[in-house]
Formats: structure tokens, sequence, C-alpha cells
């Protein structure tokens, strides 16, 4: 029994040996071929890398190829142009060598051509000094006399040629000129449409029954006499029914005084306390309607960027006048006109209209210095940074100063125009009948006038002359220098035209 155990075993154990050999075995040869697989993959690996560097080289070896190909070219076309240039400049060079040349012929040239006329000078001027003196001795002058005479021939010959191109040229510009100026100015007021008015200094406040007057006025006329003090305006109570009469040549104050009388009698209470309270609140109320006044001015007429100094100016000028004439309504007046006009004449409109709406504001100014208002004016605008030919034009619009701009004479002429409409403003007079005597004085101050006219309102002036003192040439002079001396020294609206009449009369006696 023992026996065939070990046999078994030991059969088994030999069993085990033969696998573990044929194993191996197996394991062995798949192992060799792993390994070939891998060679000859390995192999073809080597061979595409080999494929790819000799690509890569190929590629390389072209791209250097072309780049010592392009290099080579640059080359060759720079030593072309360097061969070029140098051919250019060798060919100047013998240009400039016979241009050089050919200086030095003509400089010898001109040398003995000076030469020559040196020589036919001194010729010449031997021979005028030999005529000179033949013709003194021959006339019995000196050259210097005969110099004299003709220069003074000359000289009234120039005078008379003078003046009548003088005439021609004015007559012509006037023809061109003048036509186109009216035009212009026509079309301007054309197109602006102004209410003519004209205020008084006095204000007519009209109240419902005359038993009122009687409470204004107050006891021992204390309530009167505080109101006159607090409104610095004179009020007048007299027999005019259901009237009251506010006199003053300040518009602002006569407005205060207005609205506060009209408060006071709407309330009832009238008495010195309350008059000074509501005096002093009317005049609250009227310094902020004057700056709501200029701002709707100022965005009516399209300005902006004002200073509120300046729109609290514009706005106050609507309680001024102007020789009867509301000065916002000829500032606004103005300021329309001066933009047409600039358009027409290829200018900024907007700055003209602006120039043209403050051109008055030193009228309106709080300050009160010894400087006409066109000064004045200019030094506010200046003082709230406006620009310098707007500063030139306010203060140049009277000529108080030198014009720098185009802007200037604009606003200096749409001002008078404003002014010079029919029933614009009043005029005083006095100052009328002073401007026609100026005229006639003036013409009369000339040796041989006779009489003098001035007619159609001082447009005209008519100059009678003696015909035995003033002959027609003279008469041509007399007439421009009167003319000159007219816009000299006097001013008048518009233009004046100047006629002078010389008649020559034959007297004779039948007896």
């Amino acid at each position: 029994m023992v026996i065939t155990i070990v046999v078994g075993i030991i059969a088994l154990a030999a069993g085990g040996v033969v696998s573990y050999f044929l194993w191996d075995k197996a394991l062995a040869t798949r192992a060799q071929k792993a390994i070939k697989e891998a060679e000859s993959e390995g192999e073809v690996i080597r061979k595409q890398k080999e494929l790819l560097a000799k690509e890569k080289f190929l590629q390389l070896k072209s791209d250097h190829e072309k780049f010592v190909n392009e290099k080579g070219s640059k080359v060759l076309q720079a030593e072309q142009r360097v061969i070029q240039k140098e051919a250019s400049l060798s060919q100047k060079l013998e240009e400039v060598q016979r241009n050089r040349k050919e200086v030095e012929t003509l400089q010898n040239n001109l040398k003995l051509q000076t030469e020559k006329v040196e020589k036919k000078r001194e010729e010449l001027e031997r021979q005028r000094n030999e005529h000179l003196e033949k013709l003194e001795t021959i006339s019995g002058l000196s050259a210097e006399e005969a110099k004299s005479q003709l220069i003074e021939s000359l000289k009234d010959e120039a005078k008379t040629s003078a003046m009548a191109f003088v005439n021609v040229a004015m007559e012509e510009a006037k023809m061109t000129a003048s036509k186109e100026a009216k035009r212009i100015v026509i079309q301007t007021i054309q197109r602006v449409a102004s209410e003519a008015a004209v205020e008084n200094s006095v204000t007519v406040f009209h109240i419902e029954n005359d038993e009122i007057k009687g409470r204004i006025i107050g006891r021992e006329g204390r309530n009167i006499r505080a109101l006159e003090a607090a409104t610095g305006v004179e009020i007048i109570v007299d027999d005019t029914p259901e009237a009251i009469v506010l006199s003053a040549f300040d518009p602002v104050r006569r407005e205060i005084a207005r609205l506060a009388l009209h408060q006071l009698i709407t309330d009832g209470r009238i008495h010195p306390a309350r008059i000074e309270e509501v005096v002093e609140k009317v005049r609250k109320q009227v310094e902020e309607e004057m700056v709501e006044t200029g701002k709707r001015t100022t965005i009516d007429l399209g300005i902006h960027g004002l200073h509120p100094e300046l729109i609290r100016l514009v706005g106050k000028m609507k309680y001024r006048s102007s020789y009867g004439q509301n000065l916002l309504h000829h500032s606004r007046e103005c300021a329309n006109l001066c933009a047409i006009m600039a358009s027409e004449l290829g200018l900024n409109p907007v700055t003209a209209k602006r120039a043209g709406l403050l051109h008055d504001i030193g009228k309106v100014s709080d300050e009160n210095p010894e400087l006409p208002h066109a000064l004045l004016g200019a030094s506010i605008a200046e003082r709230c940074k406006e620009k310098a030919e707007i500063c030139n034009a306010i203060g140049s619009h009277h000529d108080e100063i030198e014009m720098t701009s185009l802007l200037s004479p604009i606003v200096q002429v749409c001002d008078a125009i404003s002014g010079a409409r029919p029933g614009a403003r009043r005029e005083v007079a006095e100052s009328y009948v002073k401007r026609l005597k100026d005229l006639e004085n003036l013409a009369l101050s000339y040796p041989g006038v006779l009489k003098t006219y001035a007619i159609q309102a001082g447009r005209e002036l008519r100059v009678i002359v003696g015909s035995e003192k003033i002959n027609d040439k003279d008469a041509e002079t007399l007439s421009y220098d009167l003319a000159r001396r007219i816009q000299d020294e006097l001013t008048y609206p518009g233009q004046i035209r100047i006629t002078v009449i010389r008649e020559t009369r034959a007297v004779a006696y039948a007896k």
C-alpha cells in the first residue's frame, strides 16, 4: 500500500515537471515572437523618421537656396542702382563743369558790355550837359527855374486830373458798393418786423374810485411821503378822475411804485410800515423778473452760455428806455438785424447776434463811473469773459475806440438802423435845429459861399456860391472838401447830399 502511494506521488511529480518544461518552452516562443514584432515595428518607425528628416532637410535646403537667391537679386539690384547713380553723377558733373565754363564766358562778355555802357553813359551825360547849356542860353532860364515852372504846371494839371478821377471813382463805387449795401440793409430791415413803441417818463395808475386817493395820501400826507421816499418816484394825486400819476425818469422805479400801489390797494392796509415792507418785497420781485426776462430773451434769440450778470443786465433793459425807445426791444431788434446782416456777409450770425444784444448793457449797469456807456459795456463784457471781437463791437459802436473786426461796423450800423426807424425814438427839437444850423454854418465858413440851405430834414445841403469868386473846378473841390469835413466833424444819421450851385447872371439896363 505504501509502495503504491509512493509510486503515485512520484508519477505526479514527474507529470508536473513535464508540464513545467512545456509551459516554459511556449513562453519563450511567444517572447521571441514579440521581440521580432518589436524589431520590425522599430525598423518601420526608424525608416519613417529617416524619411521625415530627409523631407525636412530638403525643405530647409530649398528655403535656404531661395533666401540666397533673393539676397543675390537684391545685391544685384543695389549694384545696378549704384552704377546708375555713378553714371548720373558723372553726367551732372560734366554738365556743371560745362555750365561753369559758360558762366565764365558770360561774365567776361558782361564785363566788356558794362565797360561799353559806361563809356556810352559818359558820352550821353556830356552831350546832355552841352544841350542844357545851349537851352539855358537860348531860353534865358536856368535848369532849376525851368524845373520849378514845369513842376507847378504839372501840379495844377495833376490836381485837376486827380479831382476828376476821384469823382469818377466815387461815382463808380456808389453805383456798385452803395447799391449792394442798400440791398443788404433793406433785406435785413424787411426781415425784422418790430413794433415802434415810444415810452414816456410818467405812468398813469388807474383806481376804481377817488376815495382811494385819500387813503394813499394818509393822515397829514404821511403815506404818500413814505411811498415817495421808498420808491424814489414822484406821486401826483390831483383832480384827475380815477387816476394817479407816477412821475420818474427811471422806469424801474416807476414799475416798483406801480406794483407796490397795486398790492397796497388790493390788500387795503396802507400805512408807512406796510408801505416799506411791500416796496421791498416788490423790489425783490422785480429783480427776479429781470433775471427771468433775461433768460427768456436769450432763449428766444438762441444765445447760450451768457454770464449770469449779463443775463440780469439784459433783463434790466426791459425797464430802461433810450430816447423814448424801450432798450430791450431795441437790443433784441439789433441782435436780429446783426444776425441777418452777418449771414449776408458770410460771417458768424450767432456771434453777431450776441454782440447786438449786449451792445447797450452799459446803459443799465449798476456801476456809474465817468465813462461812456459803450466803454462801460465793453468793460463789463470783458470782465464776464466774452470774446475780444464782441467786446470791441460793444465798445466801438459809437466810435469811442478803434474797430478791430468786421463785427464792429455791423453792430454800429444795426444800432443806427434800429434807432432811425420812424417812430422808434423821440428826437428833441433843439438838437434837430442845432444839427441843421451846424450844417449851414460849416458851409458858410468857406470863402465865396453866399447862402446855404439845409433841406429834407438835414439830408441835403445846398450851397450857393458866387460865380465871380469860384469857378466850376473850385465848385467840385468845395463839394468834396465839405463832404469830408461833415464826415469828420458832425454827427448825423444816414447820409447828407451836398449840392454846390454856381450861377452866372448877365445884367444890362435899357435907358
